[in-house]
């Protein structure tokens, strides 16, 4: 609780501090509040934006999930999810044989 904000969101697992920044402006919290002092509402307001970040006009360049295999689509993966797309992909590479995947599969990587 003592931590601000913007620093505190950084803890989450696929939020760095540019992402954790443009989501507060977009939800209209100010940067220099203390993670303790954010309001339930608030809370909701920000977990919303990070669910639909395009939905909040929130630039694709900043989605750490380009132009995604299966679907083709933009998005903000976080914690588990982004473990588990991490681990499709890599198996996709060794399926493929792409040098990339090979390189996990021998354990160099």
């Amino acid at each position: 609780g003592k931590e601000k904000i913007m620093y505190a969101m950084t803890s989450i697992k696929g939020v760095g501090r540019r992402y954790s920044n443009i989501v507060l402006k977009k939800a209209d919290i100010d940067i220099t509040k203390r993670a303790g002092e954010i309001t339930e509402e608030e809370l909701e307001r920000i977990m919303e934006i990070m669910q639909n970040p395009r939905e909040y006009k929130i630039p694709d360049y900043f989605l750490n999930r380009k132009k995604d295999i299966k679907d083709g689509k933009y998005s903000q993966v976080l914690s588990n999810q982004l473990d588990n797309k991490l681990r499709e992909d890599l198996e996709r590479l060794k399926k493929i044989r792409a040098h990339r995947g090979l390189r996990h599969y021998w354990g160099l990587r």
